[in-house]
């Protein structure tokens, strides 16, 4: 991996986290850029030798310029006005990174860009929410977890999850879906102990008490 010389962007402990899971020499895409940040810390320390940085709002893509500026890396961050994916073409980007978008918005992103289903991509992903919902996507869609590490950021817990595509698709466990491989890591603990209480709240309004019953089960289980 190239390395340089010059400063980079401090970034926070989920940011950091997904900025090591990104592979050293990948071309990468940094969906959402928001600051700039994440996308200059990557290109600054060589770990990508270009990186392609997008978000659809003007205001926070000119912040991302600035950024890069600053750190002396527009050489090698392209910044561009574009909604997730648009803009990129199969082939061109190795990696990408979305971070703080909900679940459901980064399945949208990635459903409207059939490309990303190839060998050789993966995914960097922190969601901001439902970490059931897209954990349970990467399963079905054929990616298989290389990372999912759980991070308390600002007095939130986070998971940051690494995928890479495999094409065989699995129907995953409901338990799976709320903890994935957390517990392969430090931080395991509180993060599951915050997931439980998550998932006890959302099942409170669930109509099907069958269902309820059968989920409830499985979180006094994993709680004993």
């Amino acid at each position: 991996m190239a390395t340089t010389d010059r400063p980079a962007p401090h970034l926070d402990a989920r940011l950091l986290t997904a900025a090591h899971l990104v592979r050293p020499g990948s071309v990468a895409a940094d969906v959402g850029c928001d600051h700039g940040r994440l996308a200059a810390w990557l290109a600054c320390t060589g770990r990508c030798p270009r990186v392609m940085a997008g978000d659809l709002r003007p205001a926070p893509l000119a912040t991302a310029r600035e950024t890069c500026r600053a750190f002396a890396c527009e050489d090698r961050v392209d910044c561009r006005l574009a909604a997730g994916l648009e803009g990129l073409e199969p082939g061109q980007v190795q990696d990408i990174v979305v971070a703080g978008l909900s679940a459901e918005t980064m399945i949208e992103v990635f459903e409207a860009a059939p490309w990303v289903f190839a060998p050789g991509m993966r995914l960097v992903l922190v969601p901001a929410t439902r970490h059931e919902v897209l954990r349970r996507w990467l399963a079905r869609r054929g990616f298989a977890l290389a990372a999912d590490i759980p991070v308390q950021c600002a007095g939130r817990w986070y998971a940051v999850i690494a995928a890479d595509y495999t094409g065989k698709g699995r129907e995953p466990e409901e338990a799976w879906c709320q903890l994935g491989d957390t517990g392969l890591y430090p931080g395991g603990e509180g993060y599951k102990a915050d997931r439980l209480i998550r998932w006890r709240k959302r099942l409170r309004g669930m109509p099907d008490e069958e269902e309820r019953a059968r989920q409830l089960a499985m979180i006094e289980q994993l709680e004993g």
